[in-house]
């Protein structure tokens, strides 16, 4: 609701601080580390984005929104930088998946579903405002996801995975601004559930998962939450996909319909775990499970915002996308041994990477 820059840096700052506090929690020393490391960063962008919201008001007498259009390129490139960081996007974003990993999985769960959005819904409304920066927020959208599915079709640990697919996923949101809400819902149901299962399951890594098979009742609810952000028909990922790449512009599209199968490539890793029936366990515990029916439950609900993508055509077509998938998982990606590189992730490359990213907006606005 805020309609000016300073309203939204109290805003950020204030879900930044929440965000960090709850990493926090636990008080080891790997996570006081990480939210040392969540904070800093988040400062450091932040200042990029105050210096970025002077520069409007010294061109407008105004901190608006709308004052961005006539702003120099300066100010457009930090502030977008900043909040792409936020909202862990882009290269800028690569802070989040050892946050979102590292962190209890309650607290993925809030961060992944909810707290990251407060920097992508910014962008969102600048996009929305302003048809000058409506492309820039389309290219860096369609450049995250595709820069999170790569990882993430790689990653051998569950938490990363699902950090990776939470960069791409955001992706998603930018890459379609007009409908970017429906999608943004879809994913917050989908991490909230996933990230909650993944901090059940026996290990992290697939590897030992492969060899120790879950509870079936765990590998329902993943199962389900897999299937709809894949974009299965019956679940809500499946309206919510339809309609993004409805308003996705045609070169757009059709590069989010490749990414479409790498993130079905990525979920197939959770899917096709081996599963038994098991007795009462740890994670039996009645709070867990109402939290989790409640997850799922929205999904199924939220599948009637959007009726009008059950067409023959949409439901072949979304199949056809994750047995692809799933296909390309079974032959390759199962047995691949490749690990990308982490080197954008270390702490003293995130800065500069930051400062990368400013260089290219402001080259991106001023063409």
């Amino acid at each position: 609701v805020c309609t000016d820059f300073i309203s939204l840096y109290v805003a950020l700052e204030v879900s930044g601080i929440a965000g960090s506090l709850l990493v926090a929690y636990p008080r080891s020393d790997r996570s006081l580390w990480v939210f040392l490391r969540y904070l800093f960063i988040g400062n450091v962008a932040m200042l990029f984005y105050l210096v970025g919201a002077v520069l409007v008001y010294q061109a407008n007498h105004s901190f608006s929104f709308e004052g961005l259009e006539s702003s120099p390129p300066e100010a457009i490139a930090l502030i977008f930088m900043a909040l792409l960081t936020k909202g862990g996007l882009f290269v800028s974003g690569l802070w989040l998946p050892l946050t979102h990993s590292e962190s209890e999985s309650p607290v993925s769960a809030l961060l992944s579903g909810a707290v990251v959005k407060a920097g992508v819904f910014p962008l969102v409304r600048c996009a929305l405002i302003l048809d000058e920066v409506n492309p820039i927020v389309r290219l860096f959208g369609m450049g995250s996801a595709i820069l999170g599915v790569s990882y993430a079709m790689f990653e051998k640990d569950t938490k990363r995975l699902l950090a990776f697919s939470t960069v791409s996923q955001l992706g998603w949101i930018l890459s379609a601004p007009e409908v970017g809400g429906f999608y943004a819902l879809t994913h917050g149901l989908v991490k909230s559930t996933l990230f909650l299962l993944a901090g059940t399951l026996p290990s992290r890594k697939f590897k030992e998962l492969q060899e120790q098979p879950m509870d079936r009742a765990l590998w329902i609810p993943l199962t389900v939450a897999a299937l709809s952000i894949s974009g299965f028909p019956l679940l809500a990922g499946f309206g919510a996909k339809v309609l993004t790449l409805k308003y996705m512009w045609p070169w757009e599209e059709m590069v989010m319909n490749v990414v479409a199968v790498g993130t079905a490539i990525c979920l197939a890793k959770f899917i096709f775990l081996p599963h038994k029936m098991a007795g009462e366990g740890k994670h039996s515990r009645w709070g867990f499970w109402l939290g989790i029916a409640l997850l799922i439950s929205g999904l199924v609900v939220a599948n009637i915002f959007y009726l009008e993508a059950y067409s023959l055509k949409n439901i072949l077509k979304a199949i056809a996308i994750i047995a692809i998938g799933w296909l390309a998982h079974g032959l390759f990606f199962q047995r691949t041994k490749v690990k990308l590189p982490r080197t954008f992730e270390k702490f003293e490359r995130l800065v500069g990477v930051m400062s990368l990213v400013s260089i290219l907006l402001f080259w991106v606005a001023l063409t």
